[in-house]
């Protein structure tokens, strides 16, 4: 995988855990945003944002992110769907996290690479603390969320990538799209 293609998996997948996302279908007609509590209620809705990818061999590439997040239709939690590009390339993640007495578990696919895997943290009192596991991808992410904001900053391990800080703005509430 392109180094690009690997850092922004991973910060998409990292940006999705805090927000959550889904790769199933069908869901527009059943968006329920009341549905979610605790520190996923605030989530749904169009994020939209830019950061820096660091790579180990010094050099940092600036990256665009567009995320919607809704309420997971059939079952408890919250979908995602992220979008990132970066002069290097592109990606499309889809993801799902559930929460559950301050325990975050969830999916996560990547759909131009064909990769997934696992999601799995905590709620903090400023946001999230998220573990990222696949195939050929493994990080660490905190995400700070506050007020219209969100702070997502990323560590990579093994990869060719050190680290992303993303900035995410509201654009709109209740994720609709």
């Amino acid at each position: 995988m392109a180094r690009f293609s690997a850092v922004l998996v991973a910060a998409a997948v990292t940006a999705s855990l805090v927000l959550g996302a889904g790769a199933r279908h069908g869901l527009a007609d059943d968006i329920k945003p009341a549905a979610l509590s605790g520190a996923l209620a605030g989530l749904p809705g169009l994020w939209s944002g830019q950061g820096r990818l660091g790579f180990k061999d010094g050099k940092a590439e600036s990256v665009t992110c567009r995320a919607t997040y809704f309420a997971a239709a059939d079952a408890p939690g919250l979908k995602q769907t992220i979008r990132c590009a970066s002069p290097s390339g592109k990606i499309e993640l889809k993801s799902r996290l559930e929460e559950k007495d301050g325990a975050l578990s969830g999916e996560w696919s990547e759909e131009m690479y064909n990769l997934k895997g696992a999601l799995q943290g905590k709620v903090t009192e400023r946001g999230l603390v998220v573990t990222v596991k696949g195939d050929d991808l493994n990080a660490n992410m905190d995400v700070i969320v506050k007020d219209n904001r969100q702070i997502v900053e990323i560590q990579f391990h093994n990869t060719s990538l050190i680290g992303i800080t993303l900035v995410l703005t509201r654009a709109s509430a209740g994720g609709e799209s």
